[in-house]
Order: structure tokens, then C-alpha cells, then sequence
């Protein structure tokens, strides 16, 4: 038989050599909980910081988008490109008072240094006529401009070109880049009109 030797604490007492470990169950329930940590850690940086969803409540870009439409909005756009005319964008509602909302959405009509113009229903950029397939109206809230775009600020509208239809930039002037938080890249929601802006 073979000799064991205990280990002895100081002052001759035996110290356990067996170590405090969790159950089975305990520590899978441990590996869940700090995998679903990591992963909600992950949503947060990449909701922060890449993209989130966002879903449609007015009728201002309509026909193109509806309300209760979800989308997918692409935020590392800002960092990495460029946002271009025609781009679907979210920001911050430039507005002060009770109507204001938290964001709105908006598609890019001008951009920095260029010159619009509505005349008659139509809309001029840098003196040409612009055609505009994702409108079904001419612009029924009169003329306006000529407007040339700062530096580092961009001139929205919605889509919805009938009288009083869309609150934008004819109302709230160029928006600073700083107030746009992310290109609509999809509608996601609902899968029937799921399709790439």
C-alpha cells in the first residue's frame, strides 16, 4: 500500500486538497451567462458604432418608404465614406418645440456647395433640371431658392412632394453633418417590401 501524504496547514491542522468548483449545472449556467454578456457587450459596440434599426413613423418619404417600416442603418458609413446625393439618411431633428421628434428620415438633395432651386414644381441643382424616380408629385409647396449648401452641411427632403407632406430643410435649413447619425442602407420590415435604398 502505497504511502499518502496530506498536506498539513500550519499549526498541524489538514488543509482540504479538494478545491470550492461549481456544480454541473452551476457552471454551465456561469458559461451561458458570460457568453450572453460578451455577446450583449458585442450588440452594443456594433449598435454604437457600425449599425441599429430604425423604423419609419410619418408619411414624409413616401412612396419610397412607409410607416412602421423597419430599417437597417448603416453607421460606420460616416467614418468610412461618404454619404453622396440620393443617399436615405437619419438625423437628429434640428427643430425646437413640441413637435419635434427624437430623429427623422430624410433623403440627400444637396450637397456642400451646391446650389438648389425649386421652381414650378421642379428642382434645380447647380442650375439643371434634377429628375427624381423615387418621387410621384411635383413639389407642391411653392418655390424656393436659390440656396448654396455650406461646408460641411447637407439640404434634405423627404420624398413626399404634396403640399405640407414633408418637414426638411425648407423649413429647418441645412443640417450640419454632425446631426446625421447613419445612412438607410434596407427595409427589412416587412419581408414583403424588403428591398436596398
Amino acid at each position: 500500500m502505497r504511502d499518502q501524504a496530506e498536506p498539513v496547514a500550519s499549526g498541524g491542522r489538514k488543509r482540504s486538497v479538494q478545491r470550492a468548483g461549481l456544480s454541473g449545472w452551476r457552471k454551465e449556467l456561469w458559461d451561458w451567462s458570460k457568453a450572453l454578456i460578451v455577446a450583449f457587450i458585442i450588440v452594443l459596440l456594433l449598435r454604437a458604432f457600425v449599425f441599429q434599426l430604425s423604423t419609419v413613423k410619418s408619411f414624409s418619404m413616401e412612396p419610397t418608404l412607409h410607416e412602421n417600416e423597419w430599417l437597417f442603418i448603416n453607421k460606420i458609413i460616416l467614418d468610412i465614406g461618404t454619404l453622396d446625393r440620393g443617399d436615405v439618411v437619419i438625423l437628429k431633428d434640428p427643430r425646437e418645440g413640441p413637435d419635434r421628434k427624437e430623429f427623422l428620415v430624410k433623403r440627400i438633395i444637396g450637397l456642400p456647395g451646391d446650389t438648389l432651386e425649386i421652381r414650378s414644381g421642379q428642382l434645380y441643382i447647380n442650375g439643371e433640371l434634377k429628375v427624381e424616380p423615387y418621387t410621384d408629385a411635383k413639389i407642391e409647396d411653392g418655390d424656393y431658392g436659390p440656396l448654396k449648401v455650406d461646408t460641411g452641411h447637407y439640404f434634405v427632403m423627404g420624398d413626399n412632394r404634396r403640399l405640407d407632406a414633408s418637414t426638411d430643410s425648407r423649413s429647418f435649413k441645412q443640417v450640419p453633418e454632425d446631426m446625421i447619425k447613419g445612412r438607410a442602407d434596407l427595409i427589412i420590415w416587412p419581408i414583403s417590401r424588403w428591398a436596398k435604398l
